[in-house]
């Protein structure tokens, strides 16, 4: 299969590193990272040592493929559709963070769109060089369409032909809200706090903060429809602050680093549909200012 990763920071680097040991892939990305992927290939260290040489371009205009998976920052997402609208894809699959991605994605493609998650953990060492922290699986399953089951299945097995285990499953939406009150606890509340994500694990007062951001978001995607237990988001919670207690955050990456974050696509997502349905969700609404603050007062928010 030929697939095309638009996003190649830590985790698109890592799954189309993964994905060209079998299939023909291209990675679309910033220098000096392509630049060197392109020159020297591409190194994975971790939970396997691999070497692998993907094609990687920084310009993916008129460009296409069987599949193309998109893995930038929530707030690229637009500029990554505009630049898909150009080309010809089979499907487009999304495994980003935060909500809203799949819906942008699929009003510029002509493409049936997936959403998915992906469990691997993964960390940009240097330009060329990603670390496999975390094996992980992938889920995915039908956006837009709705009945897009078999394209779904399609790009189950191409990933599972990588080694990449994958499941297909008809209930994304459910999934995505889980991972947002995963994402709306833990990643605000570690960047702020400076924290690794281990620090939620257990009694304390960080723990019950982003319990409470995870209940917050259970609850407003019950009024959204979806069926989400306050204990089911809680649970979610723990455990991958348990699994992960070593690593830190996307969003703690991105504040150490003086980046913008995908604060408005997590925290600020909850607190917009809360607002829709008429909740309260006062521990989102102070995440997502305290974040949105330090991005203003930074200069970097707006920044590509």
């Amino acid at each position: 299969m030929e697939i095309l990763v638009f996003g190649a920071g830590s985790l698109g680097s890592l799954v189309g590193g993964l994905l060209a040991r079998t299939h023909a892939v291209t990675l679309v990305g910033r220098d000096p990272h392509v630049a060197t992927v392109r020159a020297d290939g591409l190194r994975i260290t971790g939970v396997e040592t691999l070497d692998v040489s993907p094609a990687a371009v920084t310009d993916a205009t008129g460009a296409s493929a069987d599949l193309a998976v998109v893995t930038v920052k929530a707030h690229d997402t637009e500029a990554a559709a505009r630049a898909l609208a150009t080309g010809d894809y089979d499907a487009v699959l999304s495994l980003q963070n935060g909500m809203g991605n799949e819906d942008i994605l699929a009003d510029h493609v002509g493409a049936p769109v997936l959403a998915g998650t992906a469990t691997c953990g993964a960390r940009l060492v240097e330009p060329g060089h990603v670390e496999w922290t975390g094996r992980g699986t992938v889920t995915l399953g039908p956006w837009r369409p709705t009945d897009e089951t078999a394209t779904a299945e399609r790009v189950a097995a191409a990933f599972r032909e990588a080694d990449l285990p994958t499941e297909v499953t008809v209930d994304m939406r459910r999934r995505l809200w889980e991972k947002l009150a995963i994402n709306a606890a833990i990643n605000p509340v570690t960047a702020l706090a400076r924290v690794a994500n281990g620090a939620l694990v257990g009694p304390g007062p960080l723990a019950d903060l982003a319990r409470s951001a995870a209940v917050e978001t259970a609850t407003v995607a019950r009024a959204d429809g979806i069926d989400l237990a306050d204990e089911t988001a809680r649970e979610a919670v723990d455990s991958v602050a348990r699994e992960t207690a070593r690593n830190r955050s996307s969003m703690h990456r991105d504040v150490t680093r003086g980046r913008r974050t995908e604060i408005d696509a997590i925290n600020g997502y909850v607190v917009d549909r809360a607002e829709a349905a008429g909740e309260s969700v006062p521990v989102n609404r102070t995440l997502a200012a305290l974040i949105r603050g330090w991005e203003a007062g930074t200069g970097v928010r707006g920044q590509d």
